[in-house]
């Protein structure tokens, strides 16, 4: 052991100020001094503020949660471990989940990205399974704002450099600016791994006499507060500028710095050491349980390990290595310095164990044992220095019946016009190809590597969805998506439309969803316009998860994401992976053969409120989006899904922000090849063609050109192939043939309007990022 801890001083307990500094309500205090016969010392009092935080204890989401569906035939794993998991076949699982580490990227962003990724790897090996993947899903404020690009670097910088240097390729993510994220900025991060499936391991503690083992980096003060004070209270900060003629930084933003004492620091090559660990300790079989140190350190996950097993645990404070020399108890309790892990050995193992962490320089220390007494009891040498009933601490926590009202007025400011009135539909496409919700992430991407590991068989800007192989041939195929615009105009729809999104991104690569995964990025749930949007984007995400058979195996929650300006916009990120038969018939997005078929499939309905062309307008968000026939979308998802399977598609792509004819923009360039478009035919369903009457199948030729061109909305395709495997589609969903792939030019007719662009023009404006952030 490195050092020791001081004694602790007699002093005079905490009192209820103390415990409202630590962010408990007076009524939480009242009921922790019940819990304990009487007040809680110092390291108590510390241990139940993080433990019943909003971050740890869901206190204001976890009744909503019980409401989703969890079960499915694919689910091996589902939530209340550290990541759920889903069979894909031949023995394999894949473990996956989604987190935030908003709050701390807010403060000091290349560490609060780039740790981020380092504790959502660990939540994916502390159940046995090798990471191969992580995505992204970040928001910043407008890309013209210099704090957005300061933010915007670091995050992206922290997530190369973790990813990268771990050795676990990015295969993907998105980004979105938008006004309500500047002082709220979102990262949240997804990974996913691969196991035997026999091989999984829960974090249940077991075994009254077993040991617990902690392995890793040695604990500091770093992160003392951090993810679970930060992310249970609106940072309420006055966002800076840039001096004049500077970079924004962090003296730019100086209402920060009192908090980054609290954001943790990474070592993603301590953490490599310490994968290879947990995973040769697991594939030997010398652990009982496995959990990692994230949100609220030794705090969190002895006592979640405790109460999962409905066992007690005695820890020695004065076992625990640090790197610092005087850290009180409380202190290294709390701790949330990265690169940790906790395990139960039986003492006959414990031996092998430190055999193995002394092999691979991670360093490994007995700090306690388990007992059967149902308190969770901290010593520092033999000086009992915290003694709590683990119920109390984990399962007692008071949760809180939310007040929704739908709010009477907007809540969110309306956008700046950046488009001239009366531009034409042509001048349109190039300025929706150029602004930073649509233009390539390749400037963004190029830092992350992408195929390291040798499985990545798609990736950004290659499909819609990002597609790794399995060892029998067959592939993974994984999407992240959410458009907190629509979620803010419609909570209940436009969740439906984020679950809808990264399905049809997993149909156009062929893949079958098995799972879902959730981050639920929210302001205040205590004001009710906010627990009004909560509560419906949580019934529609549970409703289409029920409706495509994509059930919830984990995920995570993040409140309080407000600033003196207001709320962000409610941004329920979802996460899906699904499993293709063969990783070579993997669909694309781009154009791939002169003369294939174009085709407009599916029941898509156009509409411009809320979409990405409105908000160019400078128009406010609508009171509601149109009503989506769920079932309609899956049967195009299903067709579309079963036509790149066999190989009748040349490429396929989803229409999404921009519509249709950013769509076909996107197809062109990322084929390399041009398109001849007439939109206005018969729309084919099943074996005839189907005129008239269009509208309900969402084939109807719009008198507004813009909303045909650029509307949005759910259940729209893009295909391309030979016209029998374009028309085969038929059978199952609406199929309209618009056009053919040819020439280096995209031309569109419409309306006895005829409009046309070259290649490069619309590559020109699509690199718009690359000057931002060049």
């Amino acid at each position: 052991m490195s050092e020791t801890l001081p004694q602790q001083q007699d002093a005079a307990l905490p009192t209820v100020e103390d415990a409202l500094a630590l962010g408990l309500t007076r009524a939480e205090y009242e009921l922790v001094c019940e819990k304990q016969e009487g007040p809680p010392n110092q390291v108590e009092l510390a241990m139940y503020s993080l433990l019943w935080s909003e971050h740890c204890a869901y206190k204001h989401s976890k009744k909503l949660l019980r409401t989703l569906p969890t079960e499915g035939r694919y689910v091996v794993m589902g939530p209340g471990e550290n990541a759920g998991a889903v069979d894909v076949g031949d023995g394999l699982v894949c473990a996956f989940k989604v987190e935030s580490h908003n709050h701390p990227s807010a403060v000091e962003p290349f560490q609060g990205a780039a740790t981020g990724v380092g504790g959502i790897l660990r939540d994916i090996f502390a159940i046995g399974a090798r990471p191969i993947a992580v995505l992204d899903s970040l928001r910043f404020g407008e890309a013209t704002s210099a704090r957005s690009r300061y933010l915007l670097d670091g995050t992206v910088a922290g997530i190369g450099h973790y990813g990268n240097s771990i050795g676990v390729p990015t295969v993907g993510g998105e980004v979105y600016f938008e006004e309500p994220y500047e002082h709220n900025c979102l990262v949240n991060a997804m990974a996913l791994g691969l196991a035997p499936r026999e091989r999984l391991v829960r974090s249940a503690a077991a075994g009254p006499g077993n040991v617990l083992v902690l392995f890793g980096a040695s604990t500091g003060r770093d992160g003392i507060g951090g993810a679970s004070v930060l992310a249970s209270a609106e940072l309420g900060i006055e966002g800076g500028t840039a001096a004049e003629g500077g970079e924004p930084g962090p003296s730019t933003f100086p209402s920060y710095d009192d908090k980054r004492p609290t954001v943790q620091v990474g070592d993603p090559f301590e953490e490599k050491k310490l994968l290879e660990c947990s995973l040769e300790l697991l594939e030997q079989g010398l652990l009982v349980a496995l959990q990692d140190l994230g949100a609220a350190g030794l705090t969190s996950s002895a006592a979640e390990m405790a109460s999962k097993g409905e066992v007690g645990l005695d820890i020695d404070v004065r076992r625990v290595p640090l790197r610092e020399p005087d850290l009180e108890p409380f202190e290294v309790m709390v701790s949330e310095s990265q690169e940790r892990m906790l395990c139960v050995v039986e003492p006959a193992k414990v031996d092998a164990v430190l055999a193995l962490c002394e092999k691979w320089e991670v360093g490994g220390t007995a700090i306690g044992t388990i007992t059967d007494s149902g308190r969770l009891r901290v010593f520092a040498g033999e000086l009992l220095v915290g003694d709590m009933p683990v119920r109390a601490l984990v399962d007692d926590c008071p949760l809180y019946d939310l007040a929704p009202a739908r709010p009477s007025e907007p809540v969110y400011p309306v956008p700046a016009p950046v488009i001239a009135p009366g531009a034409s539909p042509r001048d349109t496409l190039l300025a929706l190809l150029a602004s930073p919700n649509i233009a390539s992430r390749r400037p963004l991407f190029e830092h992350y590597d992408a195929i390291v590991q040798s499985r990545t068989v798609r990736r950004p800007e290659q499909a819609d969805a990002a597609v790794l192989q399995l060892p029998d041939g067959s592939a993974l195929a994984v999407s992240i998506d959410c458009n907190g615009r629509r979620v803010a105009a419609d909570p209940y729809r436009g969740t439906i439309e984020a679950v809808l999104e990264c399905a049809s991104n997993l149909a156009c690569v062929g893949a079958e969803p098995l799972g879902t995964t959730n981050n639920l990025n929210f302001a205040n749930p205590e004001k009710p316009h906010i627990a009004w949007q909560l509560t419906e984007a949580v019934r529609g995400l549970g409703e289409a998860c029920r409706a495509l058979e994509a059930p919830i195996v984990g995920g995570n929650v993040s409140l309080y994401n407000e600033g003196a300006s207001g709320p962000i916009y409610p941004t329920p990120v979802i996460g899906m992976v699904g499993r293709l038969p063969d990783a070579a018939r993997a669909g694309r997005l781009g154009f791939a053969r002169e003369g294939d078929t174009i085709a407009l499939v599916g029941p898509f309905a156009p509409s411009l409120p809320a979409s990405e062309l409105a908000k160019l307008r400078g128009e406010a968000l609508p009171d509601g989006l149109p009503d989506i026939d769920v079932g309609a979308v899956r049967s195009a998802q299903f067709a579309v899904r079963g036509a790149v399977g066999v190989g009748a598609l040349s490429s396929a792509h989803d229409i999404a922000e921009g519509g249709l004819a950013t769509a076909l923009a996107e197809c062109c360039l990322a084929g390399g090849l041009g398109a001849e478009v007439e939109l206005g035919g018969a729309l084919v369903h099943g074996r005839e063609a189907v005129h008239g009457s269009e509208a309900e199948h969402g084939g109807e030729d719009s008198g507004d050109p813009f909303e045909a061109l650029f509307g949005e909305g759910s259940g729209g395709f893009l295909v391309s192939g030979p016209v029998s495997g374009v028309r085969s589609l038929g059978r199952r969903t609406y199929v309209r043939v618009i056009g053919t792939v040819r020439g280096q030019e995209l031309r569109i007719a419409l309306g006895g309007q005829s409009m046309n662009w070259s290649l490069e023009e619309l590559s020109s404006a699509h690199q718009a990022l690359a000057e931002l952030f060049s």
